[in-house]
């Protein structure tokens, strides 16, 4: 490049930027069954919603602090070790789309099953983070204290592909709502270790007993609340986004597998657990969270009978 031409594109721009703002685009509805990423339009100005998306944020803590000077090696191997995977515990719990961003990745959850698949995603990201975590140490003590963060949220989202026109390569398909905003927002807000949910993913998989209660293998020992109140940061007063609840726990290395195939095939109940439950749903109510949990349980109930309400 010889010379910018820099008064001709801001010209061009504008043009461009008149243009589009003189009329509105087309906003197709689509179900879950019909959408499909790769028929989304690069040209024409038509975008593609989707009534019920779920998000799940992967953010790698501490990462600036890890050097690329003399250290870029095991920097590089840190992130290949963690992105790597994490993109694959994304897609084995069929993630609709997956994109990596910077030191973590989202995926995009939908249709059928998409909150349990989800949240056990973002669950399993978790306890492969805790490992992760430990050799990292072992083999660089001197590293900082690195691993996954997760935030899961929901709602509705318009999609369009975004880029230079016959250029594959340089387009994305972008995600324009809540979810993938309040995910990273949850993601930030987490410490090391720690899954948030909003509340539209609480209200969805508050009744589960395999998400929210304890296995309690042990002898002598019974279910117990896994989930705690948090407030997102970041997230504007008065969005009910802003309320969610945060996870500490991984899978147990005794029952997890056994209750990750089970909310994958759609159980929920365990007799064991009903009184851990009703405390679980209590302690939901103790805060902020009272205010708008009845609402989201009856738009979580209209979302999966088919008849939105947001």
């Amino acid at each position: 490049m010889t010379k910018a031409n820099l008064s001709q594109l801001l010209d061009d721009i504008q043009v461009d930027v008149a243009e589009e703002l003189a009329t509105t685009p087309e906003v197709v509805a689509k179900d879950p069954e019909s959408f499909d990423v790769a028929k989304l339009a690069i040209e024409k100005r038509e975008w593609h919603q989707l009534e019920d998306v779920v998000a799940v944020v992967v953010d790698l803590k501490g990462s600036s602090r890890l050097g690329t000077g003399k250290h870029a090696s095991s920097t590089a191997s840190i992130y290949e070790a963690s992105t790597d995977n994490a993109v694959r515990v994304l897609k084995h719990f069929g993630a609709d789309f997956i994109q990596i961003q910077g030191d973590g990745a989202f995926g995009l959850f939908w249709g059928e099953g998409c909150y349990e698949q989800a949240v056990c995603a973002g669950i399993t990201v978790k306890t492969f983070s805790i490992g992760l975590s430990e050799k990292i140490h072992e083999k660089w003590p001197e590293a900082p204290e690195t691993g996954y963060k997760v935030g899961i949220a929901s709602g509705r989202v318009l999609a369009k592909r975004i880029g230079t026109p016959r250029n594959p390569s340089e387009q994305e398909p972008i995600w324009s709502g809540k979810p993938v905003n309040y995910a990273a927002k949850a993601a930030q807000t987490a410490d090391l270790g720690e899954l948030i949910v909003s509340a539209d993913v609480w209200a969805s998989i508050e009744d589960n007993d395999y998400l929210t209660t304890t296995c309690a293998h042990e002898p002598g020992t019974k279910p117990a609340v896994l989930w705690q109140n948090k407030t997102i940061d970041n997230v504007p007063e008065g969005d009910d986004s802003r309320y969610g609840r945060v996870l500490t726990s991984s899978w147990c290395p005794s029952c997890g597998e056994a209750f990750c195939d089970a909310i994958l095939a759609g159980e929920t109940a365990r007799t064991e657990s009903r009184e851990a439950r009703e405390e679980s749903m209590r302690s939901a109510r103790a805060g902020n969270l009272r205010e708008v949990m009845a609402k989201k349980r009856a738009s979580a109930r209209n979302r999966r009978a088919g008849l939105t309400t947001r």
